[in-house]
């Protein structure tokens, strides 16, 4: 699922992207209401959480001008504000769910699964390249409309970066997520990358030196 997240608290911001990230999920954050809005305005996302105290234009205001501009977005609002006259107009803007600073970072997480299970959502249907897709609901990996099965770690390591295109997926990432935080050397992770390139039909994995890989969005 694409989500975007608008926290100005640059540590917070990162805890709940890399934690989303591990979830499987593609995260795009902003620390400030007026550059979301122009995002929203080329973009689509699945899924916003919103804090309600930033910059330029509030949480709140910009969930009211979304409605206003037709654009209706599942939202949850994170927020240390207690205000019940705040919290009343969230849900009458129309979020969804309201989570109060701080959190734990699994209760984001099973509200998260609560609006996916509400039909609010269409899953996500990634394109990787010009004939391979990837259908997260399912873990469902086609070349030309035909199922190409793949071992589970492998499968893993293709949706994180599917959910991260264009973005350089670091070594750290795929401990955590495709061999469940294991203590793996990098060259392991190397090796089960290069068997899933051999795998694949096509060479949508690229290895950027020293860093990671990363899987280009297509055009």
């Amino acid at each position: 699922m694409k989500i975007l997240l608008l926290e100005d608290d640059l540590l917070l911001s990162e805890a709940i992207s890399k934690f989303l990230i591990i979830k499987g999920h593609a995260v795009q954050t902003f620390k400030d209401g007026e550059s979301v809005l122009h995002s929203l305005q080329e973009n689509c996302f699945d899924l916003l959480i919103l804090d309600i105290n930033v910059p330029n234009i509030d949480g709140l205001t910009l969930l009211e001008m979304l409605q206003k501009n037709k654009i209706q977005i599942p939202t949850i609002f994170i927020s240390a504000i207690i205000d019940i006259d705040d919290i009343s107009r969230a849900f009458t803007l129309g979020c969804h769910d309201y989570l109060k600073k701080p959190f734990h970072l699994k209760e984001l997480s099973i509200r998260i699964d609560k609006i996916l299970q509400s039909d609010y959502i269409p899953h996500s249907h990634l394109r990787l390249s010009k004939n391979y897709s990837l259908d997260i609901e399912s873990s469902t990996l086609r070349f030309k409309g035909e199922v190409q099965v793949l071992p589970a770690r492998q499968l893993k390591i293709l949706i994180l970066l599917a959910n991260n295109r264009s973005r350089v997926v670091d070594y750290a990432l795929f401990q955590e997520y495709a061999w469940d935080n294991m203590d793996v050397e990098i060259p392991t992770i190397r090796a089960e990358v290069n068997r899933l390139k051999k795998a694949l039909k096509e060479d949508i994995i690229i290895n950027i030196r020293n860093m990671g890989y990363m899987i280009k969005r297509p055009v």
